[in-house]
């Protein structure tokens, strides 16, 4: 039995707010993620609350006394790296990657940037600013071609596109979430999913989950609101296949600079086995579908020990007391010779 979060002493984590619901799309699904949250941090005695940023002033967690924060938020303004610097400024600790590794996460053509530097695998893609240049980016990239939004979660705004005729509609459709549209080469073949705890040379991957859902289509719908859709943990990989990629996620993680949790995608091709890098999650799901509380669960980690263990995570990019105080910021007079 894995102890991540059983011996934590819940007093000594303080007041703690979880931000839920906030502004952007995924809303209603933050919201669930926030509930259950709350509801296993109370369980276990933690002095837990709801704080909804787009009903209340976030000056309020200072003012309020919070300690920490537990960001349940998904999508814009929850882990684009804004949540997180305001947290900054007040000096409050919270989960999750920092301001930068969160910014870089959320922006897809940024994370596949770094990725591929770094020699990591992701499908090769391009980034669009009109039908014209997402047709032409379908006779580069071949068909099928993934369009998204470059900067949205849960697969919001995303079409699969096999003919040039369907470009107008997908980009137009991306475009509604974000200005900046991907168009990403379609990988077939197995689709997983992977967290990732613990942070630098501590991160560690938990069991890699395999997706299958209704006609391979792992949308909105199928990702929250059906029971259609088939999580396998353990994954039935091979076991060299299970270990890449949990090897790959790690790497991934690391790349972007990130701390605590987030949970990676990965598509295995078909043709030849090898795993390419979609994207990654900096405040995974925590819904009655969500995939990290199932993986956890795969290594013996409880709903509400994973709950614990995060919020016990939680930090700041600058340190408290790091910061100059003003007369340490002013430049000192020298006395020429």
């Amino acid at each position: 039995m894995n102890t991540f979060g059983s011996n934590i002493d819940a007093r000594a984590l303080g007041k703690v707010a979880v931000l839920m619901g906030g502004a952007s799309a995924e809303r209603d699904v933050s919201l669930m993620s926030g509930r259950g949250v709350l509801q296993a941090l109370r369980s276990r005695g933690v002095d837990a609350h709801a704080f909804d940023p787009a009903h209340s002033d976030l000056g309020e967690l200072q003012r309020g006394g919070y300690d920490r924060c537990f960001i349940a938020l998904h999508g814009r303004h929850g882990e684009d790296g804004t949540v997180q610097g305001a947290l900054e400024l007040l000096g409050i600790p919270y989960t999750g990657p920092g301001v930068m590794a969160s910014s870089m996460s959320m922006d897809k053509i940024m994370t596949k940037r770094i990725w591929r530097a770094e020699g990591l695998p992701t499908p090769d893609w391009r980034l669009v600013a009109s039908t014209e240049e997402t047709a032409q980016a379908l006779q580069a990239l071949g068909t099928p071609m993934i369009v998204k939004p470059a900067r949205e979660g849960s697969t919001l705004g995303l079409t699969k596109v096999s003919t040039p005729e369907a470009c107008a509609q997908a980009y137009a459709l991306a475009s509604r979430y974000d200005p900046e549209v991907l168009c990403e080469q379609f990988i077939e073949g197995d689709e997983t999913t992977c967290p990732v705890l613990g942070e630098g040379a501590g991160a560690y991957a938990l069991p890699v989950i395999r997706i299958v859902a209704p006609q391979g289509n792992y949308d909105y719908q199928n990702k929250y609101f059906t029971d259609d859709t088939q999580y396998h943990c353990p994954s039935g990989l091979p076991e060299a296949e299970e270990r890449e990629i949990q090897r790959l996620v790690v790497q991934a993680f690391r790349s972007l600079g990130c701390r605590g949790w987030a949970r990676a995608d990965i598509m295995i091709r078909a043709s030849d086995r090898k795993p390419f890098l979609l994207e990654i999650n900096t405040s995974p799901g925590m819904t009655g579908h969500s995939l990290v509380p199932m993986s956890a669960r795969a290594l013996g980690i409880s709903y509400e020990n994973l709950c614990v263990g995060v919020l016990a995570t939680a930090t700041l990019d600058t340190p408290p007391g790091a910061t100059l105080s003003p007369a340490q910021g002013q430049p000192q007079e020298t006395t020429a010779p």
